[in-house]
């Protein structure tokens, strides 16, 4: 995984599993394909003669602009993907994500308050997980999606007790 200009220095970044892009393209093609009958009806309707007062430009414009969206969505998957990536470090977790709006969040273990570890039905066909970290600040949306669930339940012990460590120290 490439370093970019947030990352700290000499950090050895953890990707998630390659079977995440298979999930994420099969959401997006289910996501896709709802949205275009949705918003296709109105241009089947129109050109049947069922609804004739329906606006040309709108029946046309509405499935062809969420075409493009959606498909430049589905390009943009495998880049978004290969950017989320985690790292453990002495005192605290680095969890990174984003193409165009990067964040790189740092969560020390002692502020973690629980390690949580959720399976869809998705998920669970594909063999992956989801890690998300709860600490005592609201705002903190801390989570490592596309996680084999070995990984997960490995990360899940390993940051508690890291966190149950750093608590006892204090």
């Amino acid at each position: 995984m490439p370093s970019e200009a947030i990352d700290p220095s000499a950090v050895q970044w953890q990707r998630v599993s390659p079977k995440y892009l298979r999930l994420r393209l099969l959401s997006w093609g289910i996501e896709t394909v709802i949205t275009l009958v949705v918003t296709g009806l109105p241009l089947v309707l129109r050109l049947t003669g069922i609804w004739p007062g329906y606006p040309a430009w709108l029946a046309w414009g509405l499935p062809i602009f969420f075409a493009v969206t959606l498909l430049w969505r589905g390009l943009l998957l495998p880049r978004q993907v290969r950017a989320i990536g985690y790292a453990e470090r002495n005192e605290d977790l680095l969890l990174r994500r984003g193409i165009f709006f990067q964040r790189t969040l740092v969560v020390p273990y002692g502020r973690m308050q629980y390690v949580d570890v959720a399976v869809g039905p998705l998920e669970r066909a594909f063999g992956l997980c989801t890690l998300k970290l709860h600490t005592a600040a609201p705002g903190t949306n801390a989570g490592i999606a596309g996680l084999p669930t070995d990984e997960g339940a490995r990360l899940r012990e390993h940051l508690s007790a890291r966190g149950e460590a750093q608590l006892a120290g204090l």
